[in-house]
């Protein structure tokens, strides 16, 4: 396992980056509304990256014991795929959907990693209800991000979080980001507190627990990218890349 602890100037870079990534991904959710195409979001979404001197890290991205890359700039699921769906044109978002958009991006050398799920129109509350404890457990889960913690730690707090009220998703998690858009270490968004991979100050991280309103279990589609819940239920996701501090977690992500 290889650990990068960042350099000032990386870490600056990745502040930089993350406030790029986190204006990008809100003005591509604004926009996820009923009758746009996921292919749309996605172009949309790459226009705003490359104009603000970034690079889209998902395309063309082939991770080892992948088929084949990644052909777009944003992972869209829709309601029950879980992650890295596909934009495409047919895929058209409607009335009550909900829509995961994953984003990253590379910036002067350095990847940033972060996702959100918006509802499409109006939803019930209970799904409201949903997306806002998924939001939750990965706040929870940041709150311990911390010089001195492990993984297991993260895990745990996400794991009391949820409180078996959802389905947590398994085999996916969040893991290191910086240098590469997909480092070490894995953090499972379940786990035993002071176990696992201790944090330290200088690491960069993607906190983003996935959830189901039912089980958990998962299955690929055909396309070879595009998790979805074996039972059809709704899945969220919400992701940030964090820096760890002497002075406690740092979210890069936002504007």
């Amino acid at each position: 396992m290889a650990i990068f602890i960042k350099t000032t100037k990386e870490i600056e870079s990745m502040r930089a980056g993350g406030k790029i990534h986190a204006r990008v991904l809100r003005l591509v959710a604004e926009r996820a509304i009923a009758g746009i195409s996921t292919l749309e979001l996605d172009q949309y979404a790459e226009q705003l990256v490359r104009n603000s001197g970034a690079i889209p890290a998902f395309k063309g991205y082939r991770p080892e014991g992948q088929s084949t890359a990644f052909p777009a700039t944003l992972c869209i699921s829709i309601n029950d795929e879980i992650v890295h769906g596909i934009p495409t044109t047919d895929r058209v978002l409607q009335e009550g959907d909900i829509v995961s958009i994953d984003l990253g991006v590379r910036y002067e050398d350095v990847f940033l990693d972060g996702a959100v799920t918006v509802p499409v129109g109006k939803v019930a509350d209970e799904i409201l209800q949903f997306l806002d404890d998924t939001k939750q457990s990965l706040m929870r889960g940041i709150e311990k991000a911390c010089v001195g913690n492990t993984t297991g730690d993260i895990g745990y707090a996400i794991q009391q979080f949820v409180n078996k009220r959802y389905g947590i998703v398994k085999g996916l998690a969040g893991h290191g980001v910086g240098r590469k858009i997909h480092e070490d270490p894995f953090i499972p968004n379940y786990g035993k507190q002071g176990q696992g991979t201790s944090l330290v100050s200088g690491m960069t991280i993607a906190i983003e627990p996935m959830l189901t309103i039912g089980q958990p279990h998962t299955e690929i589609l055909d396309d070879d990218w595009t998790f979805v819940t074996t039972d059809g239920s709704l899945a969220a996701h919400f992701e940030h890349t964090i820096l760890i501090t002497d002075n406690g977690p740092e979210i890069l992500t936002v504007e």
